[in-house]
């Protein structure tokens, strides 16, 4: 829709297929139906992807203000928390309200119930789309189709093969912003315990990654925005790997030293109290229960004639809880993808370097961002950027 909009707003005449019987299905479930279309500490470092100077240098020609004056333009009314940017209203519907205002009032022909099934160039230089029976011909194109996450909105992957049709490389794709599932059963006495924590993923010893924030336990595993930010890296490592090793620290706030301390007045309180009494306090008390039966405890002995090694262990899990991740949860779970069309084969103005004519807009390229608005500031930030640019393809054979 950005990339329709910012075309036809440079003259030309544009058509929009969608797959789906109307437009902007999956603009709907974005940030809980509030839509957090934007971030204030915008930075190509909140990126993944095959070329962080390429997404640098677009975030740097259509960011944050950008965004803010396009939309205040719509009409639409903003609102920023923490440097969170939303709708005021908070309705992801009145986003897509107005960017289906803007195509009808521009003169958008918006074609529903179409999915493209083949793209390709013709000898004298235009774009064939392939539509069930029909095919239409274009000066260019902008392939716009989504990745895999969440296809029950319409993005199931075809656009990749479109792309791959084209002779483009696409980088292997995997769930991101995704909960993660754990072989460990023992999860379900802990199940709906939130807890600050900070998460480390561990591969043959060294820490790949590491995220702080909400903890959210389920009967299957992890979730959470710090979940949800390492998911991908989790994700790549099982492509090789039949599980990766999580720890978690689930006192973050305090340093190795802080802690000692801490450990240290306790053990002052161990005279005349159980287990369970001992270490009350500490954290939720389903998971000091867990800790206390793991280490080999029973809450109600005493603490003072309790093993020494095991009350040290109780002590360490806090700080050291080692989860195994053997998979995370489908794409049907997943707010967005890793991998999609390598963007070193796209021009800076979103365009093929294998099929000039071509552009392309939002997630099937490789690029994907963590939590906070980032994924949608790439939609409207891409978007533009193909559209102005297919736009003056059109003008230029006009």
């Amino acid at each position: 829709m950005t990339a329709a909009i910012a075309a036809a707003r440079r003259g030309a005449l544009v058509t929009l297929f969608e797959r789906n019987e109307r437009v902007g299905k999956k603009l709907l479930v974005t940030g809980n139906g509030k839509c957090n279309l934007g971030n204030r500490a915008l930075s190509e470092q909140a990126y993944y992807g095959s070329s962080s100077q390429w997404i640098k240098d677009s975030l740097e020609r259509f960011g944050t203000e950008d965004t803010i004056r396009f939309f205040q333009g719509l009409g639409l009314l903003l609102k920023e928390r923490n440097g969170y940017l939303y709708p005021a209203c908070e309705q992801a519907a009145v986003v897509l309200d107005v960017l289906r205002t803007e195509l009808r009032t521009l003169g958008v022909c918006v074609r529903t119930n179409s999915r493209v099934q083949r793209v390709e160039k013709t000898p004298d230089g235009k774009i064939a789309l392939h539509i069930g029976e029909e095919t239409d011909y274009f000066d260019s194109v902008v392939l716009a189709c989504g990745s895999k996450a969440a296809p029950r909105t319409g993005s199931d992957g075809t656009g990749y093969e479109l792309a791959a049709g084209l002779g483009h490389k696409v980088t292997p794709v995997v769930p991101a912003l995704v909960q993660l599932r754990c072989r460990e059963n023992f999860l379900k006495a802990v199940s709906g315990v939130r807890t600050q924590a900070l998460i480390e993923v561990v591969h043959h010893g060294k820490t790949q990654v590491s995220e702080m924030g909400e903890l959210q336990l389920t009967d299957y595993g992890i979730s959470g925005i710090p979940v949800f930010q390492v998911s991908r890296v989790v994700n790549y490592l099982l492509l090789k790997e039949k599980e990766v090793t999580v720890r978690l620290n689930l006192l973050p706030d305090y340093s190795s030293g802080e802690y000692e301390m801490l450990k240290a007045s306790r053990r002052l309180l161990l005279r005349d109290r159980t287990v369970e009494e001992f270490f009350t306090g500490m954290l939720h008390k389903k998971l000091m229960t867990l800790f206390i039966k793991n280490a080999g405890l029973k809450p109600g002995q005493m603490a003072e004639t309790a093993d020494k090694e095991a009350i040290e262990k109780v002590f360490a899990l806090c700080r050291q809880w080692t989860l195994h991740v053997n998979q995370s949860n489908s794409y049907d779970n997943a707010q967005v993808c890793a991998g999609g069309v390598d963007t070193r084969e796209i021009t800076r103005d979103m365009e093929s370097k294998k099929a000039p004519g071509v552009f392309f807009a939002g997630e099937i390229m490789d690029v994907d961002g963590k939590c906070g608005g980032y994924n949608l500031q790439w939609a409207w930030c891409s978007g533009y950027l193909a559209g102005t640019a297919s736009a003056d393809v059109q003008a230029d054979k006009r």
